[in-house]
């Protein structure tokens, strides 16, 4: 009953525990700033030269590690700076939190590194980044761990197809080479009959098996009586200069008489009359006649482009007012491009043709030949048009001087 009464002991409730319930150590922190830049303790290492082990004892406020205890506040500054933190502000709370205190130059502490003797006593670890062999440190692959059991098979099988492939071309070229004798029953013989030669037998070379007996050879001179050529009873004589041997010099060229003046002139008249036409006097026409004169006359000012049959320009000028250009005589028709059409005109033998279009137009691809101009443009009567009539007399004055 009385124990009814007895009030039951309350337990305390416990709170969440927040960020700022933990105690926020300096090795915390610099592992956190550490992480944020990406960095491993190898490229720590790297970039400020100072060795991995002893940026892990840093982080973790072990100052055992060092083996220069004078060098420990410029690795902790340092590596705070590499940190973006405050480096005395990093120092102390590295001293407070390892019960490092700076030594006096000449204290023993401040002395170079300890013997391994006292290291292997104070029971110190070892440096786990200078063993070649740690489970971290990237190792190469050997020579075998490349070759894969597969790919030796794959070699094998094909060196043994090529084997056979060799094989089977060399056996192939061995029976094609192979020669089979077969025997006969009369050994061959070679036998030429000489003529000319009355005095000597049938000369034969080579082997008689049914008798026994051994050919005679032919001699020498025998064989130089038979193939030398035979002798001409007459020599026969081919004239070099023979049609030139036919020619009379007093027919033709300087030396020529009247009388055979007067017979090529009517060969001449005979060749003509059998051709179609009666020649005047003593003139024969060898050669074609010229083609007829093709020239541009700038009425106004006017570009002009010649090109001829393969595309390269033959002509390209702005021609003023009465300047004219001939064209060349070519085998193939050139062609024309320009600007003020109207302002152009054709000249073909002293005929006017044209213009070439419109004013201030532009035309191209006209071919200029006699007969695409007459029958494409229409003849100018100058005696009509005084303006083209007296650009016309300018380029011919112009051409003439």
């Amino acid at each position: 009953m009385l124990g009814r009464w007895k009030k039951p002991p309350v337990e305390e409730e416990q709170q969440p525990r927040g960020y700022d319930d933990f105690e926020l150590r300096l090795g915390d922190v610099m592992r956190g700033e550490r992480a944020t830049l990406g960095k491993s303790l190898l490229d720590v290492q790297r970039e400020l030269k100072i060795k991995a082990t002893y940026v892990a004892a840093i982080e973790n406020a072990d100052p055992s590690v060092f083996q220069t205890q004078g060098f420990i506040a410029g690795y902790v500054r340092s590596y705070a700076r590499y940190l973006e933190l405050d480096p005395d502000w990093a120092f102390q709370r590295f001293c407070a939190e390892s019960g490092f205190t700076v030594a006096h130059g000449m204290s023993p502490k401040a002395s170079s590194a300890r013997k391994a003797a006292t290291v292997a006593a104070t029971g110190a670890k070892i440096d786990p980044f200078a063993d070649p062999n740690a489970s971290f440190v990237p190792r190469g692959e050997s020579f075998w761990a490349k070759i894969e059991p597969g790919a030796i098979g794959s070699t094998a099988v094909l060196l043994a197809l090529v084997g056979v492939i060799g094989y089977g071309g060399w056996s192939v070229l061995q029976e094609i080479q192979k020669v089979q004798l077969a025997p006969v029953d009369q050994a061959p013989g070679v036998a030429s009959d000489t003529t000319g030669l009355p005095s000597d037998p049938v000369l034969t070379a080579g082997l008689d098996e049914a008798s026994g007996v051994i050919a005679r050879s032919p001699s020498s001179e025998a064989l130089d009586r038979l193939y030398r050529p035979q002798a001409l009873d007459t020599p026969v004589l081919v004239p070099r200069d023979g049609p030139i041997a036919t020619l009379d010099p007093r027919a033709y060229g300087a030396l020529i008489d009247e009388s055979a003046e007067d017979r090529l002139n009517a060969t001449s008249r005979q060749l003509a009359a059998v051709i179609g036409g009666e020649l005047e006097g003593d003139d024969v026409q060898v050669v074609e006649e010229g083609a007829p004169e093709l020239a541009l006359v700038a009425v106004r000012p006017s570009w002009v482009r010649v090109s001829s049959a393969d595309g390269s320009v033959l002509f390209e000028k702005i021609l003023d007012s009465g300047e004219r250009y001939v064209l060349p005589a070519t085998e193939e028709a050139p062609m024309l491009r320009t600007g003020n059409a109207g302002g152009v005109y054709f000249a073909v033998n002293g005929q006017a043709f044209g213009p070439a279009g419109k004013s201030g137009s532009v035309v191209k691809n006209i071919a200029l030949t006699e007969v695409s101009i007459s029958d494409a443009f229409a003849a100018v009567d100058l005696a009509a048009d005084d303006l083209v009539a007296d650009m016309f007399k300018v380029a011919q004055n112009t051409a003439a001087n």
